[in-house]
Protein backbone atom coordinates (compact mmCIF):
# COMPACT_ATOMS: atom_id res chain seq x y z
CA UNK A 1 0.00 0.00 0.00
CA UNK A 2 1.20 3.31 -1.07
CA UNK A 3 0.47 6.06 1.77
CA UNK A 4 1.41 9.53 3.22
CA UNK A 5 1.25 11.02 6.21
CA UNK A 6 -1.12 13.88 4.06
CA UNK A 7 -5.15 14.22 4.33
CA UNK A 8 -7.42 13.47 1.77
CA UNK A 9 -11.25 14.01 1.27
CA UNK A 10 -10.72 10.10 -0.33
CA UNK A 11 -8.89 8.76 2.67
CA UNK A 12 -10.97 9.63 6.07
CA UNK A 13 -8.71 8.32 7.79
CA UNK A 14 -6.27 11.44 7.70
CA UNK A 15 -3.76 10.26 5.16
CA UNK A 16 -3.70 9.60 1.24
CA UNK A 17 -3.61 5.97 0.58
CA UNK A 18 -4.38 4.04 -2.24
CA UNK A 19 -7.77 2.56 -1.56
CA UNK A 20 -10.23 4.99 -2.63
CA UNK A 21 -12.98 5.59 -0.02
CA UNK A 22 -15.33 7.68 -1.58
CA UNK A 23 -17.30 5.93 -4.62
CA UNK A 24 -18.55 3.16 -2.13
CA UNK A 25 -22.16 1.89 -1.85
CA UNK A 26 -24.15 0.64 1.23
CA UNK A 27 -25.80 -2.61 -0.30
CA UNK A 28 -27.89 -5.29 1.39
CA UNK A 29 -26.36 -9.12 1.11
CA UNK A 30 -29.10 -9.18 -1.89
CA UNK A 31 -27.68 -6.30 -3.54
CA UNK A 32 -24.11 -7.68 -3.33
CA UNK A 33 -25.35 -11.41 -4.40
CA UNK A 34 -27.42 -9.94 -7.44
CA UNK A 35 -24.83 -7.42 -8.85
CA UNK A 36 -21.97 -9.88 -8.53
CA UNK A 37 -24.38 -12.46 -11.05
CA UNK A 38 -24.75 -9.54 -13.22
CA UNK A 39 -21.06 -9.20 -13.38
CA UNK A 40 -19.80 -12.50 -13.84
CA UNK A 41 -20.51 -16.52 -13.51
CA UNK A 42 -17.91 -16.98 -11.56
CA UNK A 43 -17.82 -19.18 -8.74
CA UNK A 44 -15.46 -17.68 -6.93
CA UNK A 45 -15.61 -14.42 -4.63
CA UNK A 46 -12.53 -12.86 -3.46
CA UNK A 47 -13.19 -10.26 -0.30
CA UNK A 48 -10.58 -7.61 -0.45
CA UNK A 49 -9.57 -3.89 -0.51
CA UNK A 50 -8.33 -2.23 2.22
CA UNK A 51 -9.18 -4.90 5.34
CA UNK A 52 -11.95 -6.50 4.12
CA UNK A 53 -12.93 -7.64 7.73
CA UNK A 54 -14.18 -4.44 9.13
CA UNK A 55 -17.53 -5.19 6.91
CA UNK A 56 -17.94 -8.67 6.47
CA UNK A 57 -19.27 -10.35 8.91
CA UNK A 58 -21.00 -13.78 9.41
CA UNK A 59 -24.38 -12.40 7.53
CA UNK A 60 -22.62 -12.15 4.15
CA UNK A 61 -20.96 -14.70 4.48
CA UNK A 62 -23.75 -16.71 5.04
CA UNK A 63 -25.49 -15.61 2.01
CA UNK A 64 -22.79 -15.57 -0.31
CA UNK A 65 -22.58 -19.62 0.54
CA UNK A 66 -25.93 -19.93 0.06
CA UNK A 67 -25.57 -18.62 -3.17
CA UNK A 68 -23.16 -21.06 -3.81
CA UNK A 69 -20.11 -18.99 -4.17
CA UNK A 70 -16.57 -19.75 -2.57
CA UNK A 71 -15.36 -17.30 -0.74
CA UNK A 72 -11.76 -16.38 -0.72
CA UNK A 73 -10.18 -13.78 1.49
CA UNK A 74 -7.26 -11.69 1.43
CA UNK A 75 -6.63 -10.22 4.68
CA UNK A 76 -3.65 -7.78 6.74
CA UNK A 77 -4.35 -10.55 9.98
CA UNK A 78 -5.45 -7.87 12.38
CA UNK A 79 -8.99 -9.47 12.47
CA UNK A 80 -9.78 -13.21 13.42
CA UNK A 81 -11.07 -15.42 10.55
CA UNK A 82 -14.54 -16.09 10.65
CA UNK A 83 -16.32 -19.07 9.67
CA UNK A 84 -16.82 -19.92 6.22
CA UNK A 85 -14.48 -18.88 4.18
CA UNK A 86 -13.06 -21.49 1.91
CA UNK A 87 -9.35 -20.02 1.08
CA UNK A 88 -7.58 -17.41 3.40
CA UNK A 89 -4.59 -15.35 2.50
CA UNK A 90 -2.59 -13.28 5.41
CA UNK A 91 -0.90 -10.50 4.22
CA UNK A 92 0.69 -8.98 7.68
CA UNK A 93 1.30 -5.19 7.50
CA UNK A 94 2.22 -5.20 11.31
CA UNK A 95 4.39 -6.55 13.40
CA UNK A 96 4.37 -10.60 13.45
CA UNK A 97 3.52 -10.87 17.33
CA UNK A 98 -0.16 -8.57 16.94
CA UNK A 99 -0.74 -11.33 13.99
CA UNK A 100 -4.26 -12.80 15.30
CA UNK A 101 -4.33 -15.99 12.63
CA UNK A 102 -2.57 -18.66 13.53
CA UNK A 103 -2.87 -20.21 10.21
CA UNK A 104 -3.88 -19.68 6.68
CA UNK A 105 -3.45 -21.39 3.08
CA UNK A 106 -0.76 -18.59 1.92
CA UNK A 107 0.68 -15.80 3.42
CA UNK A 108 2.20 -13.03 1.37
CA UNK A 109 5.06 -10.20 2.59
CA UNK A 110 6.14 -7.05 0.92
CA UNK A 111 9.72 -6.87 0.93
CA UNK A 112 11.75 -3.95 -0.33
CA UNK A 113 16.21 -4.36 -1.23
CA UNK A 114 17.17 -5.62 1.64
CA UNK A 115 14.89 -6.47 3.78
CA UNK A 116 15.17 -9.80 5.56
CA UNK A 117 13.03 -13.18 5.16
CA UNK A 118 10.05 -13.01 6.77
CA UNK A 119 9.03 -14.87 10.00
CA UNK A 120 5.65 -15.54 10.06
CA UNK A 121 3.82 -17.09 13.01
CA UNK A 122 1.06 -18.04 10.69
CA UNK A 123 1.13 -21.55 9.39
CA UNK A 124 0.23 -22.09 5.59
CA UNK A 125 0.53 -23.57 2.38
CA UNK A 126 1.85 -21.29 0.77
CA UNK A 127 4.40 -18.43 1.59
CA UNK A 128 4.89 -15.53 -1.16
CA UNK A 129 7.54 -12.53 -1.57
CA UNK A 130 6.04 -9.69 -3.41
CA UNK A 131 8.54 -6.58 -4.26
CA UNK A 132 7.91 -3.36 -3.02
CA UNK A 133 6.55 -1.01 -5.06
CA UNK A 134 6.89 2.75 -4.76
CA UNK A 135 4.58 5.18 -7.34
CA UNK A 136 4.01 2.08 -9.37
CA UNK A 137 6.98 1.00 -9.82
CA UNK A 138 9.83 -1.47 -8.52
CA UNK A 139 13.75 -1.55 -8.99
CA UNK A 140 15.51 -3.86 -10.76
CA UNK A 141 17.66 -4.52 -7.30
CA UNK A 142 14.46 -4.74 -5.62
CA UNK A 143 12.89 -7.58 -7.75
CA UNK A 144 16.47 -9.02 -7.60
CA UNK A 145 17.02 -8.98 -4.16
CA UNK A 146 13.22 -10.69 -3.80
CA UNK A 147 14.34 -13.30 -6.40
CA UNK A 148 17.47 -13.87 -4.35
CA UNK A 149 15.07 -14.60 -0.96
CA UNK A 150 13.60 -16.81 -2.70
CA UNK A 151 16.02 -19.49 -4.26
CA UNK A 152 17.87 -18.87 -1.14
CA UNK A 153 14.56 -19.77 0.71
CA UNK A 154 12.66 -22.20 -1.24
CA UNK A 155 9.95 -22.50 0.61
CA UNK A 156 9.36 -19.01 -0.71
CA UNK A 157 7.64 -18.32 -4.14
CA UNK A 158 7.76 -14.88 -5.91
CA UNK A 159 4.85 -13.31 -6.27
CA UNK A 160 4.69 -9.58 -8.50
CA UNK A 161 1.44 -6.50 -7.80
CA UNK A 162 0.43 -7.12 -11.10
CA UNK A 163 -1.96 -4.59 -10.44
CA UNK A 164 0.69 -1.92 -9.92
CA UNK A 165 2.85 -3.32 -13.08
CA UNK A 166 -1.00 -2.40 -14.95
CA UNK A 167 -1.08 0.81 -13.00
CA UNK A 168 -4.82 -0.77 -12.24
CA UNK A 169 -6.65 1.00 -8.81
Amino acid sequence: MTCSVQPSEKSPGGFDCDTEFVSGVSMTSDEIIERARKLTQASWIVLTGGEPLLQVDAEIIHALKVAGYNLALETNGTKPIPEGVDWVCVSPKIAEHAVIPNEADEVKYVRAYGQGIPQPVIAASHYYLSPAFDARETSKATLDWCVKLCLDNPVWRLSVQNHNLWNVR
